[in-house]
């Protein structure tokens, strides 16, 4: 089978990990992939918003079945196209995917389906969300850009100076572009938060095994949002209880109203999870795999990946096993200094013996391959995850990895997991 991966990250570096372990897969083509990436597939120079690119370069290879991975190209409906001419696919279609696309329609979504989530008001005029915000007087307060921004599209304000300059910074500077147009002002809420990935072909849903991300750049969940800089799985805040819990008023209800709403969701449903004094409340949805919530769960996955996403292509899902390791992982990410402001690329990356270390992955994220070996070529550089048999025997597997490599600038945390005790 030829399997096309498009994206080129580190999550897309752990799907193609996983897929490779299929033997029926006789190549893997990753679009555009990165330098680490090409150890494992054949990287093709085609942007992951390229949709006529995509197209084209699938029908030309005669792709057996693509994934699409990150969230801009299902966004923009790069499933629609391929369903188009004849190519089975892993991922929501257009439709599916505003449930990340747009905050509006999934904040609204829960609220007529009575899925719990925090209390929230819509603005598309920015005096309207500041005037809100001022009567209101609920800090922290939560300010979220409508659209795709990279992860980094919310911001947490502390007072009302930061509020009325979030608002602005969203809505009348565009710092993300149209993703802006419109706001979500939230109530903040308190507990540990979780990330549960899932399975589901529009009909039945399959949660993976729970993880928790680490968002801020500095130890202690300190400095700016970034795309995430570390994970750990499983998330020891998520029992069985609390699992069932979700269960019922989250997961199910989420595919249900999906499909009451003539968007049937086929692919992997990402639910961002705040355990708070009151339960269980949805923080966001994403269409797609985490990074680097997916550098943690697949690598505990024991069923294989490919029948698992034909199945979920096919509506088969409720036909299929899925079943995951016992134990634990951690990932910690290697990132370039300035991250995820500003930062240089091109500088050497040395692995040392990080890649030959028992139960131990290096998911390349930001590398790109020159004549003189792998450079830096983003903000997330490198994912270093390793697997034990507990938490603890992780987290040490992962931090003895990293110490093995260094790359100038080079910077990462050295609390990933900590908050778990």
């Amino acid at each position: 089978m030829k399997i096309m991966v498009v994206g080129g990250g580190g999550r897309e570096h752990a799907i193609i990990k996983a897929l490779r372990k299929n033997l029926e897969i006789t190549e893997i083509f990753a679009l555009p992939g990165n330098g680490g990436i090409a150890a494992d597939a054949i990287c093709a120079d085609i942007a992951a918003k390229d949709l006529s690119g995509i197209t084209a370069f699938a029908r030309e290879r005669k792709i057996d079945f693509a994934v699409v991975a990150p969230d801009d190209p299902l966004v923009l409906g790069a499933v629609d196209l391929l369903d188009a001419i004849g190519i089975p696919c892993f991922g929501p279609n257009q439709a599916a995917a505003a449930i990340e696309g747009s905050k509006v329609f999934s904040k609204n979504l829960m609220k007529k389906y009575g899925i719990p989530t925090a209390r929230f008001e819509v603005f598309r005029d920015p005096d309207k969300a500041v005037a809100y915000l001022k009567s209101e007087h609920m800090y922290p307060a939560v300010i979220k850009a409508d659209g795709l921004a990279l992860g980094k599209g919310v911001l947490i304000a502390e007072n009302e100076a930061e509020a009325v300059k979030a608002v602005h910074t969203i809505m009348t500077e565009k710092a993300f572009g149209e993703s802006g147009n419109q706001v979500v002002v939230e109530e903040f809420l308190t507990g540990p938060e979780v990330s549960v990935l899932s399975f589901t072909d529009g009909e039945t849903i399959v949660p993976m095994v729970s993880s928790m991300d680490h968002k801020r750049a500095f130890d202690h969940d300190r400095g700016p949002n970034t795309g995430g800089m570390g994970a750990i799985a499983p998330n020891p805040f998520y029992t069985e209880d609390i699992q069932k819990t979700c269960m019922e008023t989250i997961f199910l209800p989420t595919i249900q109203a999906m499909k009451a709403e003539g968007r049937p969701f086929k692919g992997c449903l990402y639910f961002g999870l705040m355990l708070t004094p009151d339960g269980p409340r949805v923080i966001e949805y994403n269409c797609r795999f985490g990074d680097p919530e997916a550098q943690v769960v697949l690598p505990l996955l024991k069923t294989d990946l490919l029948t698992i996403m034909q199945a979920v292509s096919q509506g088969k899902l409720n036909d299929v096993n899925v079943e995951f390791d016992s134990g634990a992982a951690c990932c910690v990410v290697a990132a370039s200094g300035g991250y995820p402001v500003k930062y240089e690329r091109g500088y050497p990356v040395s692995f040392g013996r990080a890649e030959y270390l028992p139960d131990v992955t290096v998911f390349h994220a930001g590398t790109k391959k020159t004549d003189s070996g792998l450079v830096t070529s983003g903000g997330r550089v490198l994912g270093v995850t390793a697997t034990g048999p507990d938490l603890p025997r992780a987290i040490e597997k992962a931090y003895a990895a990293m110490n093995e490599i260094s790359f100038k600038d080079m910077f990462y945390r050295w609390d990933i997991g900590g908050r778990c005790g």
